[in-house]
């Protein structure tokens, strides 16, 4: 009498009882003088954290081939600089021939972004080409055998005109119809992601650092919907779906691109504390990885990247720039939310680490969230510039402040308990 005639039932024990591996991504930022070289990073991550993917701001070479044969997802940047060339398919032809063929398949290459937050940052020649060059770069890929490889382009939130409440969301005027239309009718015919910077900490005030942080709050009501949203997350996700929806296109997936807490910053900057820190990153990894999508999404999982890997101590002007970080530099956690799914070994844990990491090609700004810079908006649908951060509301969602532990463990001795009970009666 064993389990053996009822092999459907045994799934679906092991389905219920067994939780899915969590996946996480991190931006892999280089504007450090003490960072770790790439092949240390990589091996740390792959051995020692739950972390699959990484988005570095660049096509920085060495940290590509670092990557090589660990499994991990890699998405690189192509700058901002170069977009306008991006619209020559012969140009796009050498670019993938250089920047990607040498290394793809061994390092499993994710996405292409075409630039960084391009119409928020502009000029208005990068915003007219990025549509273009993201359509001539794919048909490179496609040419090269490579059609697996994806093409998007981060956006921050300057893009939505509103987002309070979520139903009253919509793009920018001009924007909307010239840019972000076609963007994501190529997004969807690619089926690739639309990405989004969506950044709850630049919309902090004391009156609603629950609704930040996913901590418990009154919430914030939408009466058109009759939706009370308890965190900002959800609030921005749902105002940039109903923004797409509006434009014809609520079915492309979205992947949040960036989102990050720092925990220091400015002596005037009080809410940047590891406390929240953890509270934002551990609220954020329960809420994409629940498999709840938001209010308007049920059901809908995001692909998601914490900003960001390492504390990066020639981030600037602000404090807040240099303390995004979930690891120090020695690799030692800056707090703990279960990113790490094994005791950290002090081999892999240098205190002195090597001053000779690789420097970004990219500009400074080329990987901070786009409220603390300081560069003047230049690119602008005949609309005014975005406000320095986007409408923030008061109120939020429990969640924990310490640790967000990995369960497998309990998890498969409750599997083999019940295994143990279900076989006395089969």
């Amino acid at each position: 009498m064993g389990t053996s005639k009822h092999p459907s039932l045994l799934v679906l024990v092991l389905v219920l009882v067994i939780p899915a591996t969590t996946a996480v991504g991190v931006n892999y930022g280089t504007l450090g003088d003490n960072l770790p070289p790439p092949s240390e990073v990589a091996h740390f991550l792959k051995t020692r954290t739950i972390i699959d993917r990484i988005r570095i701001f660049d096509v920085n070479t060495d940290i590509i081939k670092a990557f090589a044969n660990t499994g991990i997802l890699v998405s690189v940047t192509l700058p901002n600089g170069d977009i306008p060339s991006l619209t020559d398919p012969r140009t796009a032809r050498r670019w993938v021939s250089t920047n990607i063929k040498p290394y793809y398949p061994a390092t499993k290459i994710h996405y292409i972004c075409v630039g960084t937050e391009v119409l928020h940052w502009g000029p208005q020649t990068l915003v007219d080409n990025l549509v273009p060059a993201m359509k001539v770069l794919r048909s490179a890929l496609v040419k090269e055998g490579f059609d697996e490889i994806k093409i998007s382009s981060p956006h921050s939130l300057g893009i939505l005109l509103s987002s309070d409440p979520p139903s009253n969301a919509s793009f920018r005027p001009g924007w909307d119809v010239g840019n972000l239309a076609p963007m994501l009718q190529f997004l969807k015919e690619t089926k690739a992601g639309f990405m989004v910077n969506p950044y709850t900490y630049f919309g902090y005030s004391p009156a609603n650092a629950n609704f930040c942080l996913f901590k418990p709050n009154p919430g914030l009501f939408d009466k058109a919907t009759g939706i009370r949203y308890t965190n900002q997350f959800d609030q921005l996700m749902d105002a940039v779906y109903v923004s797409m929806k509006k434009l014809g296109y609520p079915d492309v997936e979205i992947v949040v691109a960036e989102t990050g807490w720092p925990s220091g910053g400015d002596p005037a900057n009080v809410h940047a504390n590891p406390e929240n820190a953890a509270a934002y990153i551990s609220g954020l990894m329960k809420k994409v990885n629940s498999g709840n999508g938001t209010p308007l999404m049920p059901g809908r999982k995001f692909e998601t990247y914490i900003f960001a890997l390492f504390n990066e101590n020639l981030k600037g002007p602000s404090l807040d720039e240099k303390n995004f970080g979930l690891f120090r530099p020695d690799f030692t956690q800056v707090y703990n939310v279960g990113i790490m799914h094994a005791p950290q070994d002090p081999s892999l844990s240098p205190a002195d680490a090597p001053a000779n990491a690789p420097s970004s090609s990219s500009g400074p700004w080329d990987d901070a969230p786009f409220f603390n810079r300081t560069t003047p908006f230049t690119g602008s649908p005949k609309q005014s510039p975005p406000a320095s951060n986007t409408t923030a509301n008061a109120n939020v969602r429990d969640s924990s402040l310490g640790t967000t532990t990995t369960n497998a463990v309990l998890a498969v001795r409750l599997a083999s308990i019940i295994l143990s009970v279900m076989a006395l009666f089969l």
